[in-house]
């Protein structure tokens, strides 16, 4: 690999494939992408990623490597050439994810999975390469970390929706969500647009990576780990067929307004809430118990 390229050479080049990635994809709604894994090993997709985990800063992972020992002690350019080599021959492998609670608002805890750096940065290469393409297929109620998007605009969604009238607000609560999202219909979802086996064979290593707490190793069945760079996409993509189903089926029953897990559905009637909720109840019923998180309130 070459000496360390200016921020922006990357940056733009980088810009420029998700610009052809996003068009070749929305052109052909059905079109499913085999061949992306070379891309994820592009100098300038690289080193766009270490960029973007580098600014994100966080703590290390399981192997105790922070940033700053990257950037002041093993160096920039043999960290990302050393990804490199590890994505171009196959042997890259994930660590398990550095599993810390933290405190939530309702004083119980949330466990957050914080992977190592050099997974952060792989899986921020692959986000790049493959975001695009579902970016395509996410709906406009939709607004949790995607590019461009953000809770303010949300928020005015749901004002919009207010002018023309809601009296009932149906607020639904994932418990645990990022924790409980199975693994197999996820990828079925992920297989809809990619479908290049070593990008897919990477994911499925990101999910079954497990995770350390108290120097103690767990396998992971179930769920993405909230702290992942990848996690908020594949949950925006498990979750875009609940926005599908409802933007298809439901609209006459009230307006979904979706911020990652945390989602609302704003009603003009009772009777139009207590049908939303059965809805909600067959879509995640499918996976688990909806009735402890599913709550009505007026507005």
């Amino acid at each position: 690999m070459n000496a360390v390229k200016p921020a922006n050479y990357a940056k733009v080049k980088a810009q420029e494939l998700q610009n052809k990635l996003y068009l070749a994809a929305k052109e052909n709604p059905k079109r499913r992408f085999h061949a992306l894994y070379d891309k994820i090993y592009r100098e300038d997709i690289l080193w766009e990623a270490w960029r973007r985990v580098k600014g994100n800063k966080g703590s290390g992972g399981v192997d105790g490597m922070t940033i700053d020992q990257i950037v002041k002690v093993h160096g920039e350019e043999q960290f990302v050439e050393e990804i490199r080599r590890q994505l171009t021959t196959g042997v890259y492998h994930p660590l398990p994810a550095r599993r810390k609670e933290i405190p939530k608002q309702d004083g119980k805890l949330r466990p957050l999975g914080i992977p190592a750096v050099v997974d952060r940065v792989a899986q921020m290469a692959t986000k790049l390469v493959i975001e695009p393409i579902f970016e395509t297929d996410f709906k406009e109620c939709s607004y949790g970390f995607r590019p461009k998007r953000d809770a303010k605009g949300a928020i005015r969604h749901i004002r919009r929706a207010v002018k023309k009238g809601v009296y009932w607000v149906v607020d639904i609560d994932i418990a645990g969500y990022f924790d409980n999202i199975p693994h197999e219909k996820l990828m079925k979802l992920v297989e809809q647009r990619i479908s290049d086996r070593r990008i897919l064979k990477l994911i499925r290593k990101w999910l079954k990576a497990g995770f350390v707490k108290d120097d103690q190793f767990y396998e992971t069945d179930l769920g993405s780990p909230q702290g992942g760079v990848i996690s908020p996409l594949l949950a925006n993509i498990y979750l875009n067929y609940l926005d599908t189903i409802w933007e298809n089926k439901f609209t006459e029953l009230g307006t979904l307004v979706r911020y990652a897990d945390d989602l609302v559905i704003l009603c003009k009637t009772k009777e139009e809430a207590l049908k939303s909720i059965d809805v909600l109840k067959a879509v995640f019923g499918k996976t688990r118990t909806t009735d402890e998180y599913v709550q009505v309130q007026t507005y």
